[in-house]
């Protein structure tokens, strides 16, 4: 007589180091690579139990990575201390409003890189939903190369996995981008290891990619057809890094740029701070402590802004920071505004990752307007702008 058990199949063992089944660890393609970079990942709890993940993969490569496990980091003492050390200020490694290139403009000396793990929904959520994170200076990369992460499916090509992302990143902070390579190796032998059980065990019914979203190429017709009223603003501030039991004082502006697209004339003044400079602020801003403190009155600043600009003015922005920065200190704005990031989002019908991302789609991307990061932003705004207004005028 045929018993039940008899035919059950052994129960699989689990390496307890990667928590791999033993017949695909990856545990000896580890390497070991000492970073002067201290590495905060975050990962979303439904992520910790997924058994492809890269973040657990990373954290055994890089003795100076901290993995956490949440989705709520406000009250986290251990994150916390993570952040207060000023030997080391965080950064954190997300696409968005404000995020500069990291492997373009690698911050100086070392930091604190906070990488957080999840999906894109996933991780969205978990910044949207901690104030911690979103004071954090943000940094962002186009990957330069494709992601061998061949086993998970991403929202774009472009996107990597997690230990991709930090093999990116911790190449352009230490300046060894051949060094970090050695982080693919697990990644390449887990995902081998991965195909090869998918080929012994084939699906019944193949997966089969959902087809792309179509894309929009709507304009908002209303700001094309007075281009030459459109003036494009951006503004940065002096601001202090948030620490966890302490209220840090209110950013205040320090630098206010505009430009016409139409005319091609340019404002840019920096406006001296009123109370200390942020140990931050230059870094983030691109502008020494020197030329903050050299700077015009910021009524001065603001009276000029108030002269430059028309009454007819259409501002166009990124969000609304820098609009907020100007008139949370007394200064005039256009009463008609357009949020470029919430016009491109609408309009292009996807997810349009940050100001750097989605400027580069359009194409090249002119060189700075003027002094530091606003001058930078400021000639991407104008590209965009610029890039709309051809794009409509073409039959």
């Amino acid at each position: 007589m045929h018993r039940f058990e008899d035919s059950a199949p052994a129960p699989r063992t689990v390496c307890a180091r990667c928590r791999r089944p033993t017949v695909v660890c990856y545990c000896e393609a580890l390497p070991r690579l000492d970073t002067r970079t201290k590495i905060v990942i975050l990962q979303h709890p439904r992520e910790r139990d997924m058994p492809i993940g890269t973040a657990r993969m990373a954290s055994l490569c890089l003795p100076q990575a901290k993995l956490h496990v949440g989705a709520r980091w406000s009250e986290s003492a251990p994150l916390a201390k993570a952040l207060a050390d000023p030997g080391y200020p965080p950064i954190l490694l997300y696409p968005g409003p404000g995020a500069r290139d990291i492997l373009r403009e690698p911050p100086v000396g070392p930091v604190t890189l906070v990488v957080v793990d999840g999906t894109w929904s996933q991780a969205k959520s978990v910044v949207r939903d901690n104030p911690v994170l979103q004071a954090l200076p943000r940094y962002a990369f186009d990957a330069p190369a494709p992601s061998q992460y061949r086993i998970r499916r991403e929202p774009k090509v472009e996107y990597v996995s997690t230990i991709e992302a930090l093999m990116h990143v911790l190449g352009a902070l230490e300046g060894q981008p051949e060094r970090f390579r050695a982080l693919l190796d697990p990644l390449n032998a887990m995902v081998d290891a991965q195909l090869a059980a998918q080929a012994a065990h084939p699906r019944t019914r193949p997966r089969h990619p959902k087809p792309p979203k179509p894309t929009r190429h709507a304009l908002p017709d209303h700001a094309m057809e007075r281009f030459a009223d459109l003036v494009c603003v951006v503004s940065e501030a002096n601001a202090w890094p948030y620490v966890a039991g302490t209220t840090s004082p209110p950013d205040e502006v320090v630098h206010v740029t505009a430009h016409r697209p139409a005319t091609g004339e340019t404002f840019a003044m920096i406006a001296a701070p009123e109370r200390g400079i942020s140990p931050t602020t230059s870094f983030h801003i691109g502008l020494a402590d020197d030329q903050l403190r050299a700077g015009a009155p910021r009524a001065d600043v603001l009276a000029q802004l108030a002269a430059f600009l028309r009454p007819t003015d259409i501002m166009c922005a990124w969000g609304h920071y820098s609009s907020s920065l100007v008139t949370d200190a007394g200064g005039t704005l256009p009463a008609e505004r357009i949020d470029l990031r919430a016009a491109a989002q609408k309009f292009a019908n996807v997810k349009i990752g940050s100001l750097d991302d989605y400027a580069r789609s359009l194409g090249p991307v002119p060189p700075a307007l003027t002094i530091g990061r606003a001058g930078h932003r400021l000639a991407m705004l104008v590209h965009i702008v610029n890039a709309w207004h051809a794009q409509r005028s073409t039959p």
